[in-house]
């Protein structure tokens, strides 16, 4: 078994958004995630402005062609928004000031700056015009994921015929209380049978309970678990940063931007996340490999 992690934002007291990232950082964030058994991961890049985006991810390529660990560890990017709602709710953790429409000149050059590494990009489906960038990534062979989004289904389907393959942490990046029966959520599920399906299992992101009854009604063969990990993964409570944002972390692992009840990214790291998965939903080993390995391989492979 050997963990691919589609979202990994840091590790190890690590930030990968850091616009200030060294390269002794990057090698000891890798050597945790190797020491945790992880064999390769999506670097994540999250909102930003288009020109810091750019600059991040620009260092990040550069930093991580300086590193044999590196280059084997981060096995691609994944650039989550900007083009994402800044709705309150969905926008989640990411800055509400930096969030902007999709244009295909923002996806060109945020793809240009991660140098050919970008496997994945989130976006919101209702903030694509004409689809064009969902459309433009697709081509590109780019795996193109709905996330901190709320599209409507005609909205969605369009997405999908242009391209459009998977959703981001499930369950996440929407408001905390919505309508019970009219939201993204059911909306997603509806195309169960045309995207792939990430969810976080660390027992706080979706309760093991509803996180079970969503695989089995998407089929683990559709569904693909991630960390999405931020820096705070390994360490203990208290106050960090992601993407220069203040994050803090309660005694019970949860973080969150102060004052607010949206998590902001996971402190799970893949061993936890293994031990969740069996204990906490009866999965067997198999199945768990479905999961953390073939299935995320699977999604990105164009």
């Amino acid at each position: 078994m050997k963990p691919f992690d589609l979202q990994v934002n840091g590790y190890a007291g690590v930030d990968f958004c850091a616009s200030e990232l060294e390269g002794k950082e990057l090698e000891l964030a890798c050597r945790a995630l190797d020491e945790d058994g992880v064999d390769g991961v999506l670097a994540t890049i999250i909102t930003d402005s288009i020109d810091r985006m750019e600059a991040k991810l620009a260092r990040l390529v550069n930093l991580r062609e300086q590193s044999a660990l590196a280059r084997k560890m981060v096995a691609g990017i994944h650039i989550e928004g900007p083009f994402i709602s800044p709705i309150t709710g969905y926008v989640g953790a990411h800055p509400k000031e930096a969030v902007v429409e999709a244009s295909l000149d923002g996806a060109k050059r945020l793809l240009d700056a991660a140098g050919g590494l970008t496997r994945l990009f989130t976006l919101a489906p209702e903030c694509d015009p004409g689809m064009a960038t969902t459309r433009f990534l697709s081509n590109e062979g780019v795996t193109v994921s709905a996330g901190h989004c709320d599209p409507a289904l005609d909205t969605l389907n369009e997405a999908i015929e242009n391209g459009l393959s998977m959703v981001t942490h499930f369950g996440n990046g929407c408001p905390v209380d919505m309508p019970r029966h009219d939201n993204v959520l059911q909306r997603f599920l509806h195309f169960r049978d045309h995207l792939w399906f990430c969810f976080i299992p660390d027992g706080a992101h979706v309760d093991f309970v509803a996180l079970g009854n969503y695989i089995d009604f998407v089929g683990i063969e559709r569904s693909i678990a991630v960390t999405d990990a931020i820096c705070a993964s390994r360490l203990g409570s208290g106050r960090y940063e992601l993407s220069g944002m203040e994050i803090e972390v309660d005694e019970g692992g949860l973080a969150r931007k102060p004052g607010s009840s949206n998590l902001a990214g996971s402190t799970a790291t893949m061993p936890r996340m293994k031990k969740h998965l069996s204990e906490g939903l009866g999965f067997s080993d198999s199945e768990i490999e479905q999961l953390i390995d073939r299935n995320p391989r699977s999604a990105i492979e164009r």
